[in-house]
């Protein structure tokens, strides 16, 4: 699928895992932000990442939970970046130049690491 071609948003690009240049998983698409205006063609302008693109999406209650918990850092990955949308997003670049591996690494560090159980 083309990054520049018509997408389903909903069925096609939001909450699919995002894959750096080095194979490494780095999140999935929260959000989407367009490029266009009313009467316009609308494109893909950058993917959002991070939980603080769940703001308009959960009611006020709820978002002021998640914002407790997970922060409200928002990773914007230019659609420039975008190499192709298939099973996953793939990227030209590394996680680390998009700064994305900063919420994995995060994540990663809360879980226990106690071997096989």
């Amino acid at each position: 699928m083309n990054p520049q071609g018509a997408l389903k948003l909903v069925s096609q690009l939001i909450d699919l895992p995002i894959v750096d240049k080095d194979e490494r998983w780095c999140g999935i698409v929260d959000d989407v932000e367009f490029t266009g205006g009313a009467g316009k063609v609308a494109r893909v302008e950058a993917l959002l990442v991070g939980p603080g693109a769940y703001e308009g999406r959960l009611p006020v209650w709820l978002f002021w939970l998640v914002r407790k918990v997970a922060g409200d850092r928002i990773v914007r990955v230019p659609a420039s970046e975008i190499l192709e949308v298939a099973s996953a997003v793939k990227l030209r670049s590394p996680a680390s130049k998009l700064r994305l591996h900063a919420i994995e690494n995060k994540a990663r560090s809360l879980i226990p690491h106690r071997g096989a159980l």
